[in-house]
């Protein structure tokens, strides 16, 4: 039978090393790719004026306000 050249400090310091050093992490990885057509939440801050154009009309004012939005930018 072979004998161990470490003594039980050693032992027991390496023990204690491999349970309490932090795994080495993968690095992070970019934003995940957007799902074509997605949306994301935002704040955003608008003139109450504004706001309350596109809420007149009720329901569906976020998509109202998305439409000008786009028109605006020239993305349609």
């Amino acid at each position: 039978m072979a004998r161990s050249t470490m003594s039980a400090r050693d032992a027991a310091e390496a023990a204690f090393r491999k349970t309490t050093t932090k795994p080495v992490e993968a690095p992070a990885t970019a934003k995940a790719p957007a799902i074509p057509g997605g949306r994301e939440q935002v704040t955003l801050r608008i003139d109450r004026d504004v706001l309350e154009h596109f809420q007149a009309d009720g329901p569906g004012w976020q998509d109202r306000l998305n439409a000008a939005l786009r028109k605006a930018a020239g993305l349609s």
